[in-house]
């Protein structure tokens, strides 16, 4: 009878310990996250299943905004997972293009990073018409100077993107992590794409 308790007390303790270590691995270390749109497209796609980095920008303290164990700031062309500003109890994911202190605008669909344009291979623009500015930002803005601590991000499907040249800035306390790679892909028809499965997000 005591074999049997001490068995069944080693299965709770095993199940107990599990629990906590995957508990602490989703809080500070690895996340996983699926894409619900096409903002990022061609870089991620609807459906695809992916991992993010949550301690290379800071381990945050607990009850907290302040961060520790720092490897290195959010830079140009990372791909981040944050806070959407206007909603926090949603998650966005988009590319840094500027930082603190940047100077950023847009011409014509070119973007222009203090004076000078971006070569950016992963962005995409499905729409030849150009729009003025004025109330639709989506192909002309600014220039506009970043403020320090925050990032102005953009989705790589320039044309059908809701990022900061719509809603601000993100403020780097709200950046829950790097996206890493893809783990695991669907496509809307709920096949498997195996091509997409294991590669690098960058």
């Amino acid at each position: 009878m005591k074999s049997k308790k001490r068995l069944l007390w080693e299965y709770v303790e095993a199940i107990i310990t599990a629990l906590i270590l995957a508990l602490i691995i989703r809080a500070y270390i690895i996340q996983a996250f699926k894409i619900p749109s096409g903002s990022m497209i061609p870089t991620l796609l609807i459906g695809d299943h992916i991992l993010v980095n949550k301690f290379i920008y800071g381990t945050q303290i607990p009850f907290t905004d302040k961060k520790f164990l720092i490897l290195r700031s959010p830079e140009k062309s990372d791909i981040i997972v944050f806070k959407y500003p206007e909603n926090p109890k949603k998650d966005f994911i988009k590319r840094v293009v500027a930082t603190g202190g940047d100077v950023i605008e847009e011409r014509d669909k070119i973007l222009y990073v203090n004076g000078k344009a971006l070569i950016e291979p992963y962005a995409q623009h499905f729409d030849r018409s150009i729009r003025f500015g004025g109330n639709d930002p989506r192909d002309n803005f600014g220039p506009v100077v970043v403020p320090k601590d925050k990032l102005f991000v953009m989705g790589d499907n320039r044309d059908q993107s809701y990022d900061s040249r719509y809603w601000g800035f993100v403020d780097r306390k709200d950046i829950r992590g790097k996206a890493l790679m893809i783990y695991w892909s669907w496509d809307p028809d709920n096949s498997l794409r195996f091509n997409r499965i294991g590669r690098l997000i960058q």
